[in-house]
């Protein structure tokens, strides 16, 4: 087995045991990006020299005995939405094509400080705003979308580059490519983890998190990112936990939710019955399956897409106005309809949302965790990225796939993507998520690591089959 095979926890152990050395990983990480990246392309900017120099940094301490914990010497993908001291910093745009910032953001400074060795900047959906990445493809089948925004991440983990890759989920960009590359990927509740230093979508909904092989390692790393930070503005000053002694404990009469609408609707069979059959494993081991109605589905999308159009269009509007020829067309006219928001059709989605938000704690009372399908169906097709539900209805997959994510962003509820099967064609991962209470990202680490143990589905890496 080669160093980059190992899952972060194996070769965490190995390295704290000195029986690998983190250059040693730092090369073969860097050895497979370079076997896989021509199929793939999940990277913007590689920085192999800065991910040695720290690998030898990282390799002196732990031999003088200052081992700093789990996280030391392991490799680190950083979506390019995250400033990076010294190195260029994209959003994969032409609009930041020379934007080399100053300083860390706050994640990656936290992550570096633990010892992560940072091996390059993965690629985005331009500023995040869509969910199929088109500069990359899924390595389960080069054919198809990696998801996104955090589409690089997603790619670099499920194809063995890294264990560890940081993504950003205003409308499900890190469950999204997590459900269909087959890895995890955790968003934590609203205010968890600081946003200081990375390129905004929408203020109000985004989110930073890690995407990761397993459940441990999402914990791990979640926990590394977490914490008050008075520059952002929505940081929550709660204690951070330490969530993994509850891991692989038991799901023994916890009320798991089972949604009798939105989630079971436009969602393909394969993808429902997957998640349902996870839904029954847990079961099996002591959980409660209790059944929910979510509520205001029906404006679910609507407020999503207003509240994220009008606050991406504020954000980008001097770039707009000044260079829009630099951005995509997607992206470009996505921000112009988004200048074009009233004022009282934002304020109302607000409220609507206000209104969700409290008919999701009601329906709390009754559950504890929330189980549902991540995305509607697997990877789509890069040439052709829709979903066809009939003949005359046909959505694209950046709306399917947020569609389905977006509840945990307009709640800010902390929400995990795990693998729960593969699709019976094709192979093709399919991910479910465990949605939970406000700031309990233990229950949901929890139930999913249950999950994981009781299976074989986390932690496999994608056979690289090339596009026909």
């Amino acid at each position: 087995m080669e160093p980059y095979e190992l899952s972060f926890t194996e070769a965490s152990a190995m390295i704290a045991a000195k029986e690998l050395s983190p250059v040693e990983l730092t090369e073969s990480s860097l050895k497979r990006i370079g076997e896989v990246e021509p199929d793939i392309h999940a990277y913007v900017t590689m920085t192999e020299e800065l991910a040695l120099t720290q690998a030898r940094r990282a390799e002196k301490e732990i031999a003088a005995g200052n081992y700093k914990g789990p996280l030391h010497g392991i490799p680190l993908g950083v979506k390019d939405l995250y400033d990076t001291e010294g190195i260029l910093t994209t959003s994969s745009s032409e609009v930041r094509a020379g934007y080399v910032p100053d300083a860390d953001s706050v994640s990656v400074q936290k992550l570096t400080a633990a010892g992560m060795v940072v091996v390059g900047k993965t690629q985005t959906h331009e500023f995040a705003f869509g969910a199929t990445t088109p500069t990359t493809r899924n390595p389960w089948d080069t054919s198809t979308v990696p998801g996104g925004s955090s589409g690089g991440s997603g790619a670099t983990i499920a194809s063995g580059g890294v264990t560890v890759a940081l993504g950003s989920d205003t409308g499900g960009s890190i469950r999204i490519p997590a459900s269909v590359c087959g890895t995890v990927g955790i968003k934590p509740t609203y205010g968890r983890a600081p946003r200081v230093g990375v390129a905004s979508l929408s203020w109000s909904l985004d989110h930073v998190g890690p995407l990761t092989r397993n459940v441990r390692e999402a914990a791990l790393v979640m926990a590394a990112m977490s914490g008050y930070d008075r520059r952002d503005p929505a940081s929550v000053n709660k204690p951070v936990p330490d969530w993994t002694p509850d891991l692989g404990g038991s799901v023994k009469g916890t009320r798991i939710g089972i949604p009798k609408n939105f989630y079971n609707e436009r969602v393909q069979p394969e993808m429902w019955e997957a998640s349902m059959a996870a839904a029954n494993v847990l079961e099996g081991l002591g959980a409660e399956l209790v059944e929910v109605e979510i509520p205001l589905a029906d404006k679910v999308l609507s407020t999503a897409w207003t509240i994220m159009l009008a606050e991406a269009g504020a954000y980008h509007q001097e770039a707009l106005r000044a260079t829009p020829e630099l951005f995509t067309d997607e992206v470009r006219t996505l921000l112009e309809v988004g200048e074009g928001v009233l004022a009282t059709s934002y304020i109302n989605a607000l409220r609507t949302r206000t209104l969700m938000q409290q008919g999701w704690r009601d329906m709390y009372a009754d559950i504890d965790v929330l189980l549902a399908p991540t995305v509607p169906g697997p990877a789509a097709s890069a040439d052709n990225p829709v979903f066809e539900w009939a003949a005359d209805d046909i959505e694209g997959a950046t709306t399917a796939y947020s569609r389905v994510c977006a509840p945990g962003n307009l709640t800010g509820l902390p929400a995990i993507s795990m693998p729960v099967g593969y699709t019976a064609d094709g192979g093709l991962p399919l991910g479910a998520q465990v949605i939970g209470r406000p700031f309990r990202e233990g229950d949901v680490l929890r139930v999913a690591s249950v999950y994981e143990n009781a299976t074989d589905h986390i932690g496999t890496l994608a056979p690289l089959k090339a596009a026909s």
